[in-house]
């Protein structure tokens, strides 16, 4: 291997350069509506995917995720749900809206919520669960709506690493009251930057168009508080041929993701991804775990993988409940002990369409040959 191999990165292919050229040819480049010709292709080729009545796109998966808050009309005095291990746009989403994240701690085998640890954390301000699909593993998605609906809570799922899960044969982003993409440039399909709302509701759905559009119901006449959350028709552009193209992505991370268990399941200092009965990971991420390992034997395998120009990342080193912005948000004694120590031992190695066969082998035996000297 000659040069790093990422961790992730985009397939891009003359499909999108072609779509990008044409919109750049016909001149619209942003609808002021928010929802211009190739938004609304878009939209309604990922409603499609994922059998959701309604697809919102937006410019980011953080701009999802508030969105969907505010047309959920959570705020000042309201908690949320979220869990702590994972990318801090899930928490921030939820301060951007003037509530409080409440963290709950992970399964240690799936890394998303602890279904069994919620119902103790609601209280009379509990408004909103947020889990998250870790890795593109699924949460626990029916215990979750059982317990919201017994509570009266608003089920907004961050899927941003998800896109082409399955939960009980239905795709992820037709499950919860609404669920939250992320076309960053190194997802499942890309966008650049991007992102996008799915929901069966219909009313829930015009809240999310007025939010993206400054809160207009017509133009230039203001109803509600809402941001300028537009996708742009080249965005738009790219995500149509990417999601024709998703399928063999999404296969093809299989593939890598199944010779990878293959090639390191006898290695007894490992704990490997794994894929629960009734899930089907979108595999964006193959995440690892060291047995009994500290965060500076882990750091330093990693960064011998590296130096063999094999792109292995932890994600996520610094849980958000331990960010300085976040600290007050966790109790004195934190309850989160699965977090961190997820948090020191597990480490993520490239499985992406760009890596081949002959790939994995070399990660496979850097790997061994480095875990057998440490």
């Amino acid at each position: 291997m000659r040069s790093l191999l990422r961790i992730n990165q985009p397939c891009i292919g003359k499909e999108e350069i072609e779509a990008v050229t044409e919109v750049l040819k016909e001149g619209l480049l942003t609808d002021k509506s928010g929802a211009g010709p190739q938004v609304l292709q878009f939209e309604k080729a990922f409603s499609k995917y994922t059998g959701a009545k309604y697809a919102i796109a937006v410019n980011s998966g953080t701009a999802a995720l508030h969105a969907s808050l505010m047309a959920s009309n959570i705020g000042q005095g309201d908690e949320v749900l979220v869990p702590s291990f994972t990318f801090p746009a899930t928490a921030g989403a939820v301060l951007l809206a003037g509530a409080k994240p409440i963290f709950i701690d992970i399964d240690p085998k799936t890394y998303c919520m602890r279904v069994d640890l919620i119902e103790s954390k609601i209280s009379n301000r509990t408004s909103a669960i947020i889990p998250v699909h870790l890795y593109g593993l699924p949460a626990d998605m029916s215990a979750i709506i059982k317990i919201a609906g017994k509570s009266g809570l608003t089920v907004i799922e961050d899927a941003a690493q998800a896109l082409g899960a399955e939960y009980q044969d239905k795709k992820i982003g037709n499950i919860g009251d609404a669920s939250c993409f992320s076309f960053y440039g190194v997802k499942n399909i890309t966008t650049g930057e991007g992102g996008m709302i799915t929901t069966n509701d219909a009313e829930f759905a015009e809240k999310i168009r007025r939010v993206r559009v400054h809160g207009e119901e017509r133009p230039y006449w203001v109803s509600t508080l809402g941001h300028n959350y537009r996708m742009t028709e080249i965005a738009a552009s790219i995500g149509t041929v990417q999601l024709k193209k998703l399928p063999t992505f999404l296969e093809k991370r299989r593939k890598n993701a199944e010779h990878l268990t293959k090639k390191l399941q006898d290695i007894k200092k490992l704990d490997l991804a794994l894929e629960p009965e009734g899930s089907k990971h979108a595999w964006h991420l193959y995440t690892v775990r060291m047995r009994g390992a500290n965060a500076g034997k882990r750091n330093r395998v990693v960064s011998k993988l590296r130096s063999k120009n094999i792109g292995a990342a932890v994600y996520y080193e610094t849980p958000v409940h331990l960010l300085p912005l976040y600290r007050k948000y966790a109790s004195q004694k934190t309850d989160l002990q699965e977090t961190e120590k997820a948090s020191r031992q597990v480490f993520s190695l490239p499985i992406h369409p760009m890596v081949k066969q002959d790939h994995i082998e070399e990660i496979a035996k850097n790997l061994e040959r480095i875990l057998t000297k440490n």
